[in-house]
C-alpha cells in the first residue's frame, strides 16, 4: 500500500517536470530588405590632385559634393554584409591661383597659363561634373537598425563626364588693382577623358562615416595634359 502511493506520488511528480528551451527568433527577411541602410549618401569633401606639376599653381580650399541613391541587397547567409549600387552626381571644384585654363584653347595640348605678370581674374576655379554608378561590398555591425553601430563599405565607381567649365571672376591687373567686376564662364570636354574609374571606402558609426575616392584613370586624355589623377576625402551623411 506504502509502495503503492510512493510510486503514484513519483509518477505524478514526473509528469509535472517539464524542460522550457529558448530559441533566438530568426530575423523577418522582408525587414532586412526594407531596412535603413544607407539608400540615400551625401558626401562632403576635399578634392586633390594627385602627380600635379609644380607649374599648376592651385589654391584656396579645392571641394568636392556628391550625392547617391543606392539599392542595398543584404546576404541572405549573413545580414551583416550587404551589396549596393545605385547612380548619382559627383562634382569637383578645383581654385588657381593667377592662373589660366585654356579647355577652350584650339592647341594640342591643354595650358596652364601663369598670368600673375598680366591681366587676370582675382577668383578662378575648374569644375566637373560626373554621372556615377558606385558598387560597395558594405558591412554593417548592426543590420536590424543600421543608424547605430560600425559600418564600413569598400568598392569602386564608374563615371561619364557631364560638364566641364572654368569660371573666372573679378578682372583686375597684375598690382591685383580691379579693372572690372564681371564673370567669364567657358565650356568644353576636349581634353577630357570622359569616362574615369574610382576605387573608394568608408568607415564609420551610424548615420556618418568618413570616406576616401581615387580615380586610377587620369584625368586629361593622354598627350594632351598632364598625368593627373583626383582624389577626395570627407564626410558622408547617410540615411534613408
Amino acid at each position: 500500500m506504502i509502495i503503492g502511493s510512493f510510486v503514484l506520488v513519483q509518477t505524478g511528480f514526473s509528469q509535472t517536470d517539464t524542460t522550457t528551451v529558448f530559441e533566438p527568433s530568426p530575423r523577418n527577411p522582408e525587414k532586412l530588405i526594407t531596412r535603413n541602410n544607407d539608400h540615400l549618401l551625401i558626401q562632403l569633401g576635399y578634392a586633390g590632385w594627385a602627380n600635379t606639376p609644380d607649374s599648376i599653381n592651385t589654391s584656396g580650399l579645392p571641394r568636392t559634393f556628391n550625392i547617391y541613391l543606392m539599392l542595398d541587397f543584404p546576404f541572405k547567409s549573413n545580414p551583416n554584409l550587404s551589396v549596393a549600387i545605385g547612380p548619382g552626381i559627383a562634382t569637383d571644384n578645383i581654385f588657381f591661383d593667377k592662373t589660366y585654363v585654356g579647355i577652350k584653347d584650339n592647341t594640342n595640348t591643354l595650358a596652364f597659363r601663369d598670368v600673375s605678370d598680366t591681366n587676370h581674374f582675382k577668383k578662378y576655379k575648374l569644375t566637373t561634373a560626373w554621372l556615377e554608378a558606385p558598387l560597395e561590398l558594405r558591412y554593417t555591425a548592426d543590420p536590424d537598425n543600421a543608424k547605430r553601430g560600425l559600418k564600413l563599405a569598400i568598392g569602386g565607381k564608374v563615371g561619364t563626364l557631364l560638364s566641364a567649365h572654368t569660371k573666372g571672376k573679378n578682372w583686375q591687373n597684375k598690382d591685383e588693382q580691379s579693372l572690372i567686376n564681371y564673370t567669364q564662364k567657358e565650356k568644353s570636354k576636349r581634353f577630357f577623358n570622359t569616362t574615369r574609374f574610382s576605387v573608394m571606402a568608408r568607415a564609420g558609426w551610424g548615420n556618418f562615416t568618413l570616406y576616401g575616392n581615387y580615380q586610377i584613370n587620369p584625368l586629361f586624355k593622354e598627350g594632351l595634359g598632364p598625368d593627373i589623377k583626383p582624389y577626395s576625402i570627407g564626410l558622408t551623411i547617410s540615411g534613408l
